[in-house]
């Protein structure tokens, strides 16, 4: 299964209201059964999203592209699913086994009771630029004006709430809009049907050939630690997979590694995952990223905390224990057996 294909087959199951497989998968897997080989299912075949095409999504395309789900004895897929709310939906529905999330989108499903925890991350740095119309130069200068964002409740959200309480600008003096994708908010910037937006490479290299304005890096902020692409499983599955899940991070601790280190096959990943050829806008995302990737890939504790400080202050029903929204035991395990050295040769 591509990812074209894995995508439009969960976009029909979430259109139909089923987000779980079993059923008519279970049908379709049973007549299977009686074409194919028993050596061909022998294996199962896991399902991994991811967020979109932004360049941080790399470490998930890593462990397909570079082989290292195959080096770690797994069978698996990567698939689009928009946003982190899709994943966890099809977490928790069984219609992916790993999803590729924030920690705003993570904590707000746990507590409405989802069955799903962190078990490691790659990036814990918002990898936003705040991005306007070339008039606007000022933070002041944005009261009155509309907003572009994914979607509310969203990284993007929070970042956006984040940097307005450090411009001390009320949220209500702006308009905060739902635009979408990234390509859909370069399309509004450019007909001014919003004044501002927040972007990522290679999106903030098109940004600039349109003469907008970078008005600020959220890398820049006092509060920029945010885990924005962690690992997320079922506890269920974490207690009953537990050597998969193991294998699994380790090919996402080696894709990871190798993205910062190895900068040519950084660039065959960008090349196919963003349909990019431009020389210059691969060299700039491939800069921005690879530096700010995290090894070993473990949450950011203190940007996980941050976190839920903010949020249980909007909601009290948040608890602020760890231990909660975070299992590491698979990386402690990886750490203690020296993995993480052996991939670094120190």
């Amino acid at each position: 299964m591509n990812e074209l294909n894995g995508l439009n087959v969960l976009n029909k199951a979430d259109k139909e209201g089923i987000m779980k497989f079993p059923g008519k998968w279970t049908y379709y897997f049973g007549l299977s059964l009686l074409v194919m080989p028993l050596g061909a299912v022998a294996q199962e075949r896991y399902m991994i999203g991811y967020a979109g095409f932004a360049g941080f999504q790399a470490s998930m395309w890593a462990v397909k592209d570079l082989g290292l789900l195959n080096k770690y004895g797994l069978d698996g897929e990567v698939i689009m699913l928009p946003g982190s709310i899709r994943q966890i939906q099809a977490l928790v529905g069984d219609s992916i086994h790993f999803g590729h999330v924030d920690a705003a989108g993570s904590i707000r499903a746990i507590t409405g009771g989802a069955d799903i925890v962190l078990v490691g991350a790659s990036l814990n740095k918002f990898p936003f630029s705040f991005v306007t119309q070339r008039e606007i130069r000022k933070p002041a200068e944005l009261v009155g004006k509309k907003i572009g964002l994914v979607g509310f409740g969203s990284a993007h959200d929070l970042a956006m709430t984040l940097l307005l309480k450090e411009w001390n600008i009320p949220r209500q003096s702006v308009t905060l809009l739902q635009s979408g994708g990234a390509a859909n908010r370069l399309v509004a910037l450019s007909a001014r049907s919003l004044d501002a937006t927040l972007l990522s490479y290679p999106e903030i290299v098109e940004a600039n050939r349109m003469g907008m304005n970078v008005l600020s890096d959220f890398s820049e902020l006092k509060s920029a630690d945010y885990p924005i692409t962690a690992v997320a499983v079922r506890r269920a599955f974490l207690e009953q997979k537990r050597d998969t899940v193991k294998r699994f991070m380790k090919a996402y601790a080696e894709g990871t590694y190798q993205f910062m280190t190895d900068r040519e096959k950084a660039f065959s990943v960008y090349k196919r995952r963003l349909k990019q050829n431009n020389p210059k806008a691969l060299e700039e995302t491939y800069q921005y990223f690879a530096p700010k990737f995290s090894f070993p890939t473990r949450v950011s504790q203190n940007g996980l905390r941050n976190t839920l400080d903010l949020m249980a202050t909007e909601n009290p029903k948040v608890a602020t224990d760890l231990g909660k929204y975070l299992d590491e035991s698979v990386l402690d395990e990886l750490e203690k057996e020296g993995f993480f050295r052996r991939i670094t040769g120190k």
